[in-house]
């Protein structure tokens, strides 16, 4: 699999490119089935990502939709690329399945926008800061040491493979003023985070702005991350108290669009954002 890739939603780009040759050459499932000698479920299976096809599966279709070499080649190394495991695998066992959903999302995704007013972004956390957030809330979650460690690996790990890579994630997020000074861990913590923002801030696919405390601010939410693919709709992840979930309904994932619209055109600028952190984490001595 290349650097950034979703095995899942390549799994549904497989069906569904699938499902486009199909209706191409005016056959249906019934057809395809009856030709094949397979059932109408196990196509309809394929289609819809519920069944992973083999390989043989994948060219005795393409056979039958009469699919150019290239379009055969594109399919197979889909499926070859499907096949593979996403970094995340190995925490398995200690991130939730929403958090391993949202990875594996990110690792597809042209662009996430993420609005922040608690604490610092886990993409952009320092691996000390990290620590010290997950002891801090530790005493309420009450999740096993060993599973602290691994989340703040994996976090380590989320944004080694989705910024500093050759096919860095374009990332939009906006932090409110206070989380800045907000403290976990040490003073020295804080001030390495701080700095870490400024350092980060200056990558071409980042842009981090500030919403100062003293802006007004009309719209009653908490975190989310909006997430954008080239090929699938937009989604956004809401981190609750009980864990977290993904909104995919079209006029609720707008309503989200237009108040980060509007949280961006309120904030300060990049320039301005910079010099309020430096300004912040001069404090922290």
């Amino acid at each position: 699999m290349s650097e950034r890739g979703s095995p899942s939603l390549r799994r549904t780009r497989l069906g569904r490119e699938l499902r486009r040759l199909r209706e191409s050459v005016g056959l249906l499932g019934d057809d395809v089935a009856a030709r094949l000698k397979w059932s109408a479920a196990k196509v309809s299976r394929i289609e819809n990502a519920k069944t992973f096809p083999t390989e043989k599966d994948v060219e005795d279709l393409l056979r039958l939709y009469s699919a150019d070499r290239n379009v055969r080649q594109q399919l197979l190394e889909l499926r070859r690329g499907a096949l593979q495991k996403g970094w995340w695998e190995e925490y398995r066992g200690a991130l939730p399945p929403t958090v391993l959903d949202l990875v594996d999302r990110e690792a597809e995704a042209s662009l996430v926008r993420n609005w922040e007013p608690q604490v610092i972004p886990g993409l952009l956390q320092t691996r000390d800061y990290a620590y010290a957030l997950m002891a801090a809330m530790q005493p309420i979650v009450q999740i096993p040491r060993i599973w602290v460690e691994q989340r703040v690996v994996a976090r380590m790990a989320r944004q080694q493979h989705l910024l500093n890579g050759s096919q860095p994630l374009h990332l939009i997020t906006v932090i409110e003023e206070s989380v800045l000074r907000r403290q976990f861990g040490d003073t020295h913590v804080m001030r390495e985070q701080l700095d870490h923002l400024v350092k980060v801030s200056k990558l071409e696919h980042v842009e981090l702005r500030i919403l100062a405390q003293d802006t007004p601010l009309p719209i009653p939410t908490g975190p989310f991350l909006h997430l954008k693919f080239p090929d699938f709709p937009d989604t956004v992840y809401l981190e609750e108290f009980f864990g977290a979930r993904f909104v995919e309904d079209v006029e609720q994932v707008y309503a989200y669009e237009r108040a980060f619209d509007h949280l961006l055109r309120i904030s300060l600028d990049e320039a301005a954002s910079q010099q309020l952190i430096r300004t912040i984490s001069e404090r922290w001595q």
